[in-house]
């Protein structure tokens, strides 16, 4: 009977929410709009989510998934980082990026054009990316190989996105595409799923240990999304945003905290409030969690 009696406890023990679970359940309920977070603390192994398995707008954080293909396809001798490619005036995408301020026939690696596509998320570079590494259909073709086909997939390219919104009309409810309309998203992934692609990165199971260590800098140097996952923090990030204001705030990346990595993915859709209150509330949670971790 006392052996029974301790099992139960420690099955009544577990089933309790933990002090991680709680900071993410309240973080999402607090968010002004719908917010699916994912956590994993690599070295506790301590994970904690809430919506962490639907389906959200990626917007421009679906474009890891492209820098990892990339990567793996040089690592195989497909594809050379160091190729230059000659940036035409059919290129050139608007959105974010910098890019498209440049004169015709700029030539940088694509070493080069991988790195704007993350750390400023330049749409020239991620259509040239995606074009590079065999195309849209090549893409999700490797998620579904890679076993992420249920958590992302890349719906278009920016071209393509950005020809949609601007063949709208003024009556037309853009933010209305933008939150519930998946013809109109660039991507869509899961907090969890990419979550557990940035898992693999920072353990280099998912390249080789130069091609991840190569993506985590790139990461590290990221210059959009200040106010979100590193905004309150003095500790190294690595991270993508993802943007499509007023609606819209992505980011998702490893923090390197005292206590070890943890993976953070906070998907910030159908924002109702000021967007620069929802950028806050992530970067608020970030900071919560790290304090919460490094006890």
């Amino acid at each position: 009977m006392k052996s029974v009696t301790l099992v139960l406890a420690s099955l009544l023990l577990a089933a309790q929410p933990s002090p991680l679970h709680d900071l993410v359940t309240r973080s999402s309920a607090e968010f002004p709009g719908k917010a699916g977070i994912w956590v994993k603390h690599l070295t506790t192994g301590e994970t904690a989510g809430v919506r962490d398995a639907e389906m959200f707008n990626s917007a421009s954080v679906i474009k890891i998934p492209v820098m990892v293909l990339a990567f793996q396809m040089a690592d195989r001798g497909e594809l050379k980082l160091d190729d230059r490619i000659t940036i035409q005036k059919s290129d050139i995408r608007g959105g974010s990026g910098i890019f498209r301020y440049h004169d015709d026939g700029l030539q940088p690696t694509f070493r080069d054009v991988l790195l704007q596509m993350i750390i400023t998320s330049d749409n020239t570079a991620t259509d040239l990316a995606i074009a590079k590494v065999g195309g849209v259909a090549r893409v999700n073709a490797w998620l579904k190989q890679a076993g992420y086909a249920e958590s992302q997939k890349l719906t278009q390219t920016t071209g393509e996105l950005f020809a949609k919104y601007n063949a709208l009309g003024p009556k037309d409810d853009r933010n209305g595409k933008t939150n519930a309309d998946r013809s109109y998203w660039l991507g869509e992934l899961s907090p969890r799923g990419i979550g557990l692609m940035l898992e693999a990165i920072e353990k280099k199971t998912i390249a080789s240990t130069a091609a991840c260590e190569a993506m985590l800098r790139m990461m590290r140097a990221q210059q959009a999304g200040q106010r979100r996952l590193n905004h309150y923090l003095s500790v190294p990030v690595a991270h993508k945003t993802g943007d499509f204001p007023p609606v819209l705030a992505n980011d998702v990346g490893i923090i390197y905290a005292r206590s070890g990595p943890i993976v953070v993915s906070y998907l910030g859709n159908a924002i109702t409030g000021t967007y620069g209150e929802a950028e806050d509330r992530i970067g608020r949670f970030a900071q919560q969690l790290v304090e919460l971790l490094d006890k």
